[in-house]
C-alpha cells in the first residue's frame, strides 16, 4: 500500500536538515506531475514525494480509479431503477480521493463528506456497505472503527469540526498519526469550516483538511463563494496550503505526504485545494444542465483522471491487453456485488430504530422503545376485525 512513508524518506535524503514540517507553503502555483495529455511533468520540489512509486503502484492507482468510478456507475443504476433512494455521484474526481486515500496509514482516521466513496474504497469499506444508508436500511454503512473511517456526513462541512477534535486527542496521546478531513469548495463558506480551521491553527494539531473543490456547491458556482483561490484562505488562520490538480491522482499522492509529514513532525495543519470537477449531478436528484453549460462540461471531459493515467501507462509501454482485461474483470466483479448486495439487503425490523442510539443502555429510549413496541402490536389482529 502506499502511504506518506517512502515520500518523506526520499525529501529527507536529498534535503538534509529540511522537513516537511518547515515550509509555510501557501496556495501559490497548481501542483501537477502528469498534464491532460498524459505526459509526465518534472517537478523537483514534488517529484521527490512520488519517487517510490513504482510500475505496479501506477497500474494499482488506474485500477482504483476504474473500480470506483465503476461502483458510482452501477449506484446511480440502482438509484435510477428504485433500489436506491439517493446517491451522490462522484464522476471526475476519483484522482483527488485514491491518491489521498492511498496515501494514508492505516492507523490516520479520515472524516469524509457523502461524496467521498473512493476514500472509503481505499479505507477497506466494502462497496455495499457503502449504500445501505441511501437505501434507507440504515443510518450508517459500517463500524468507523474497523477501518478508521468516520460514516458520511451529510451536514455540510461539520467533519471538519470532528477531525479537529480527534486531532486533539492524537496530540493528547503523543501519537503521530493524523486525522483527514475531506469537504467541497461549499462547505468552506460554512462557519463550522472556519471554526475548525481557528482551533487546528490555535493548538498545531495534526490536521489535513482536504477540499475538493468541483467547481459547483449544488448549482452555486465557486466563482461566486470565492473571488480569491480557495487555498488562500487558509492563510488568514495561519495555516500553510497547497493548490493541486485534483484530476492528477500523482501530484494528489504528492501534496498529500507533504502533508501528512508536516502533521507528524508536529507542523500543524494543512489546507489541500484539489481543483477538480464534478462531471455529473450533485445527486441523483439534480439535473445540472438547469445551471451548467455544456462546453464547461466538454472542457473538463478533456481533463479526465483516468484518462491522463491511461494515457501515461500508454506511453510507459504498461497498458497491456492483459491490464486492461484484469482491471475491467475487477470492476465488473465489484459491481456485481454491489448490485447483489443491494437487491439481497434484508430490510430493518421496525424496532431496529432504537438501536445504536446511545453507546449504553438509556432509559428514556428504552422508554420510547416500549411504548412504540406496544403501538405496534395494537396493530395485530386489526385487519381481520376490519373484514368482519
Amino acid at each position: 500500500m502506499l502511504t506518506d512513508e517512502p515520500g518523506q524518506d526520499a525529501y529527507k535524503a536529498s534535503n538534509p536538515g529540511i522537513s516537511a514540517a518547515s515550509p509555510r507553503r501557501t496556495g501559490g502555483d497548481l501542483v501537477q506531475l502528469i498534464s491532460p495529455e498524459g505526459e509526465r511533468i518534472s517537478h523537483p520540489e514534488f517529484d521527490l514525494w512520488v519517487s517510490d512509486v513504482t510500475d505496479e503502484q501506477l497500474c494499482s492507482l488506474y485500477e482504483d480509479m476504474m473500480v470506483i468510478r465503476r461502483i458510482d456507475a452501477e449506484a446511480t443504476a440502482l438509484q435510477r431503477q428504485g433500489e436506491l433512494a439517493l446517491w451522490p455521484p462522484l464522476l471526475g474526481q476519483e484522482a483527488s480521493q485514491i491518491g489521498s486515500g492511498r496515501a494514508l496509514r492505516d492507523d490516520d482516521f479520515v472524516f469524509p463528506s457523502y461524496r467521498d466513496n473512493g476514500v472509503a474504497y481505499c479505507r477497506g469499506v466494502e462497496p455495499t456497505d457503502l449504500v445501505r444508508a441511501w437505501r434507507g436500511n440504515a443510518s450508517s454503512g459500517w463500524d468507523p472503527y474497523r477501518h478508521n473511517i468516520a460514516t458520511q456526513q451529510i451536514i455540510i462541512g461539520s467533519q471538519s469540526l470532528h477531525a479537529t477534535g480527534y486531532a486533539m486527542g492524537i496530540q493528547h496521546d503523543g501519537a503521530d498519526s493524523v486525522a483527514v478531513a475531506y469537504f467541497g469548495d461549499g462547505a468552506t463558506s460554512e462557519g463550522d469550516v472556519n471554526e475548525a480551521m481557528v482551533f487546528a491553527a490555535s493548538f498545531q494539531v495534526p490536521v489535513v483538511f482536504i477540499c475538493q473543490n468541483n467547481h459547483w456547491a449544488i448549482s452555486e458556482p465557486v466563482r461566486i463563494q470565492s473571488h480569491i483561490q480557495i487555498a488562500d484562505r487558509a492563510s488568514g488562520f495561519g495555516i500553510p496550503s497547497m493548490r493541486v490538480d485534483g484530476n492528477d491522482v500523482l501530484a494528489v499522492l504528492a501534496v498529500t505526504r507533504i502533508a501528512l509529514d508536516r502533521a507528524r513532525k508536529g507542523g500543524g495543519p494543512t489546507f489541500i485545494e484539489a481543483v477538480t470537477y464534478r462531471m455529473g449531478p450533485h445527486t441523483t436528484a439534480d439535473d445540472p444542465t438547469r445551471y451548467r453549460d455544456a462546453n464547461e462540461l466538454e472542457d473538463w471531459a478533456a481533463k479526465d483522471p483516468i484518462s491522463r493515467l491511461k494515457a501515461l501507462l500508454r506511453t510507459k509501454g504498461l497498458l497491456t491487453e492483459e491490464l486492461e482485461a484484469k482491471t475491467q474483470a475487477k470492476a465488473d466483479e465489484v459491481a456485481k456485488s454491489l448490485r447483489a448486495g443491494v437487491i439481497n439487503m434484508p430490510d430493518p425490523e421496525p424496532l431496529d430504530l432504537f438501536n445504536h442510539v446511545y453507546s449504553t443502555p438509556n432509559s428514556w429510549i428504552e422508554r420510547q422503545k416500549d411504548h412504540y413496541s406496544r403501538y405496534l402490536e395494537s396493530f395485530s389482529g386489526s385487519t381481520q376485525e376490519g373484514a368482519l
